[in-house]
C-alpha cells in the first residue's frame, strides 16, 4: 500500500474523519460549483458535474446545499474559484502534488509554502514533480458494491487498465479520455460509483523510514486540513509496521 491510500489510511485510524467531515463537505460543494460554472448545469451534458454530484451524495450531502451550489455555479456568482496545482518535495525526496480550488492565490499560496516549508519540505513549480506520475481516470466504489472478481471482471469488460480491491473499496484505473465511457459501463452494471475523477498515479514510489515517515504524515496532514486543497497525492512507500505505530 502506498501513496494518498496510505495517507487516507492512517487518518481513518487517527480518527480523523469525523472531525473533518464539514471540511470533506465544503471541498464536494466547492467542486459542485466550481463543474456547474464549467460547462452545462444539466448533468446528463456535463462529465465533470456528473461526477462531482456523484461524490457529494455518495458522502451524504444534504440535498439543498447540491442545489445552492448548482445555483451558484450556473448563475455566475461572483464567488469564484479557479484551480490552482502546487508541486514540491516532502521529506524523503518524496514527491507531492496539491490540487486546490481557491478564491484567493495568494492565500493559499502562502498557506501551502508555508507547510511545506514548517515540516522538511520544499515547495517547486508547476510541473517540477508531476513527471513522476501518470494522468489517469479513477473511479471508486465501496466494498460492498461487489466482491473482488466481480469488479475485475466489470472493470476489465468496461475497458480499464487496472483494478485494486481492498478492505476499503475498489478502485478501477483507466486511460484519462476514456474515465467517462468506463464510469458509464460501470454504472449500468453496478450502480453509481462513490467517485470518478482524473487523478494522479505515482509511476514508482520512494521509501521513507520511521523518522522521515513521521514527519511526511505531518506534511500531508497540514496540507490536507487547508480549505482550499481539494487533493493531495504523493508517491511515498511506508511499512505496515510504521503505519501501525503512527496510528497508534
Amino acid at each position: 500500500m502506498a501513496g494518498h491510500s496510505q495517507f487516507k489510511n492512517i487518518m481513518h485510524r487517527k480518527g480523523r474523519q469525523d472531525a473533518k467531515r464539514a471540511r470533506e463537505f465544503t471541498r464536494l460543494i466547492r467542486e459542485v460549483q466550481v463543474a456547474a460554472r464549467s460547462g452545462l448545469p444539466d448533468p446528463a451534458a456535463n462529465p465533470r458535474l456528473r461526477s462531482a454530484l456523484q461524490a457529494a451524495r455518495a458522502a451524504n450531502v444534504p440535498k439543498d446545499n447540491i442545489e445552492r451550489a448548482i445555483r451558484r455555479g450556473s448563475g455566475g456568482d461572483d464567488e469564484a474559484y479557479e484551480e490552482v496545482r502546487y508541486e514540491g518535495y516532502g521529506p524523503g525526496g518524496v514527491a507531492v502534488i496539491v490540487e486546490t480550488l481557491t478564491d484567493n492565490r495568494n492565500r493559499t499560496a502562502a498557506e501551502i509554502r508555508a507547510a511545506f516549508s514548517k515540516l522538511g519540505g520544499s515547495l517547486g513549480e508547476t510541473g517540477s514533480v508531476s513527471y513522476q506520475f501518470d494522468r489517469v481516470g479513477e473511479i471508486i466504489y465501496a466494498a460492498d458494491a461487489a466482491d473482488a472478481d466481480t469488479m475485475l471482471e466489470a472493470a476489465i469488460e468496461a475497458g480499464a487498465e487496472d483494478c485494486q480491491s481492498a478492505e476499503g473499496g475498489h478502485e478501477i484505473i483507466c486511460a484519462p479520455d476514456e474515465l467517462a465511457a468506463v464510469r458509464d459501463a460501470l454504472e449500468a452494471r453496478l450502480g453509481p460509483p462513490e467517485a470518478a475523477r482524473l487523478g494522479w498515479r505515482p509511476q514508482a514510489t520512494v521509501p521513507v523510514d520511521d523518522d522521515q515517515a513521521e514527519t511526511l504524515f505531518r506534511l500531508l496532514e497540514a496540507l490536507d486540513d487547508s480549505d482550499d486543497v481539494q487533493r493531495v497525492v504523493a508517491n511515498f512507500d511506508v511499512d505496515e509496521a510504521v503505519l501501525e505505530r503512527l496510528s497508534a
